[in-house]
């Protein structure tokens, strides 16, 4: 089994939201270094038609460009009235440069019309960590099913968690928290089934 030396593992994201997250969800369990503390600004091209596509293409790339074991994730909200858009657009959805409650607000624009029992969705996450030659060591993948709410709500989490709402909590992703919500989460499923493999290549005891 492939290993670090100091027992870092390099997480392919520029999203501090997404960072923040995997610190609460797994801990201390596993040493991080960021992009940034690597000096990486650029994006990797997300080319993908899959979760899984882009998540392998980014955790190659900046797996062979640092030498260094690294995890990334492609993530993002299906909603079946729209037939699973915007999925990997997630990010993407209504163009280059909005924020993302420019964003959702599109998303409840688009969706005035569907009724009620119509607006399931779900959140995906799938996370691939990938050595530095290329090789995938491991993936795995989490959901989380909900409704696209009427109207955002709460302060907490980021990207789509205010119009995304929780039938038995009552409450939108982003008003549970953030203990409750890196439990039923997408990312928290993911990240705790691949935190294993991330203990066993890092070195750490588990």
């Amino acid at each position: 089994m492939i290993k670090l030396e100091d027992g870092r593992i390099l997480v392919a994201t520029h999203n501090k939201g997404k960072i923040a997250e995997y610190a609460d969800i797994l801990g201390n369990q596993v040493d991080w270094l960021t992009l940034e503390a690597v000096g990486i600004s650029d994006d990797v091209p997300e080319t993908g038609d899959t979760f899984i596509a882009n998540a392998t293409l980014k955790a190659v790339a900046y797996a062979q460009q640092t030498g260094l074991l690294t995890l990334a994730d492609d993530s993002g909200l299906e909603v079946d009235a729209l037939s699973g858009q915007p999925g990997v657009l997630t990010a993407r959805y209504g163009g280059p440069g909005l924020t993302f409650p420019q964003r959702y607000s599109l998303l409840l624009q688009n969706m005035a019309d569907v009724p009620d029992f119509h607006r399931t969705a779900r959140f995906r996450c799938v996370l691939v960590l990938a050595a530095p030659n290329g090789a995938i060591l491991g993936t795995t993948e989490g959901a989380c099913d909900g409704v696209i709410a009427r109207a955002p709500a709460g302060e907490g989490g980021f990207g789509y968690d205010p119009v995304f709402f929780l039938p038995e909590y009552g409450l939108t992703m982003a008003q549970l928290p953030a203990s409750e919500k890196h439990r039923i989460s997408h990312r928290g499923r993911a990240a705790r089934a691949i935190a294993p493999l991330l203990l066993r290549v890092s070195g750490k005891p588990g």
